[in-house]
């Protein structure tokens, strides 16, 4: 019986991508495709969520086809994600309700500046570990729930979902099982209280955000379902989410507090050689 595969999807700012690999952490194939920007005005920055899934199922199944190996032997999927990008969309029809707010847009900067002027950003980062920024999450979804028509009537009725980007492929991908997240990109929201490793009350008062909206953190190695048989030929179970930096760390070995890892890795005759200086 052949080795399980694993199948990592890396959806990020500026391309979505997906690399297969074998039981010894070798990339057997890959396959990618780019994200249109959007800029509707200045400081502004939007994705297509509805395109990114469809790159997402794209490039899961070429990748897994240019290694020329069947879809029976990927064992999981893992996913990372740029990180603070969010979207909102419809529970029942599955559709955004607007483009994703890109981590990179700063619409919400004036709302920042309030609350830091009302002396709030000494509570928000003992909570959130965060500062008062637009980069984050939270901003961004009262955005979209205050500027889309009919929004916060939609979300209060519990018609509406939020997430970040790793949330939106799952549901997607699960067919609408599974509204889950990890704590890394939660962490990244303005919303999630990392001492108490939940969604916080407070937090989502201030910024006026239903929590209700939000998706179940689970653990990066965890359970995220399984995806709708028709999307990739078979069901293959999603058991790791990480935001991209997070996953990098991880991905370098970076696994304690102070740890600073410089790899280079040499590829000789199909083995991976890797050469290491680990600094405290």
């Amino acid at each position: 019986m052949a080795d399980p595969l694993i199948l990592a999807l890396d959806q990020g700012t500026t391309s979505t991508r997906a690399i297969l690999f074998d039981a010894k952490g070798r990339a057997l194939a890959e396959a990618g495709r780019p994200i249109e920007q959007i800029y509707p005005a200045d400081g502004w920055v939007e994705h297509d969520a509805e395109a990114i899934f469809q790159a997402c199922v794209e490039v899961l199944g070429e990748a897994v086809k240019t290694a020329a190996r069947p879809m029976s032997e990927v064992a999981a999927i893992g996913v990372t994600n740029q990180r603070e990008t969010v979207v909102i969309w419809d529970k029942a029809t599955g559709k955004p309700i607007h483009n994703a707010l890109v981590w990179q847009d700063r619409r919400t900067a004036e709302v920042c500046e309030r609350l830091r002027g009302a002396g709030h950003e000494g509570r928000v980062t003992q909570i959130s570990g965060l500062l008062l920024d637009p980069y984050f999450s939270g901003t961004k979804i009262a955005w979209l729930l205050d500027h889309v028509d009919g929004a916060r009537s939609r979300a209060a009725a519990g018609e509406l979902l939020a997430g970040t980007m790793d949330a939106w492929v799952i549901w997607k991908l699960t067919g609408g099982r599974v509204h889950a997240t990890d704590a890394t990109n939660a962490s990244r929201t303005l919303l999630f209280d990392i001492r108490k490793q939940a969604w916080s009350a407070e937090m989502g008062e201030m910024l006026n955000v239903p929590l209700g909206l939000l998706p179940e953190v689970r653990d990066c190695a965890g359970d995220y379902g399984e995806t709708e048989a028709g999307l990739l030929g078979r069901a293959i179970p999603i058991r790791g989410v990480a935001g991209d930096q997070q996953a990098a760390l991880m991905g370098q070995g970076c696994i304690h507090p102070g740890d600073h890892r410089l790899s280079k890795v040499v590829v000789l005759d199909g083995d991976v050689l890797g050469a290491r200086r680990h600094l405290r």
